[in-house]
């Protein structure tokens, strides 16, 4: 049994509004605003790891390690290091190599 399906027809276009421009979605890098690494929470490394982590790559004391490793357990995240962006985004493969979630933003106080 075949069926008739009618007559083809096509949809009416649609016009979209626009209510903000492409330099409103992308944020354009200032250039002498500086880059931050930013060390997140996650449920898989143990705190004394993230404080070694800390210690062996960035070279900071037992003290600051410990710190930035609660605010990161505490507070979600911190910020571990600074400088440009190159050297932001060593920083946050660094990381990743150890297993950390990291990102890196500009600062933007």
């Amino acid at each position: 049994m075949r069926g008739s399906m009618g007559p083809v027809t096509s949809p009416a276009p649609v016009e979209i509004e626009r209510t903000e421009s492409a330099e409103e979605v992308f944020a354009v890098p200032e250039p002498d605003v500086p880059w931050v690494t930013i060390v997140h929470n996650d449920p898989v490394n143990l705190m004394s790891y993230v404080t070694y982590v800390f210690q062996t790559y960035f070279g900071y004391s037992k003290d600051k390690a410990t710190k930035l490793m609660l605010d990161v357990h505490h507070k979600g995240r911190a910020v571990v290091s600074s400088g440009t962006r190159e050297e932001m985004e060593r920083d946050v493969q660094a990381m990743h190599g150890y297993g950390l979630w990291a990102t890196l933003q500009q600062d933007r106080k």
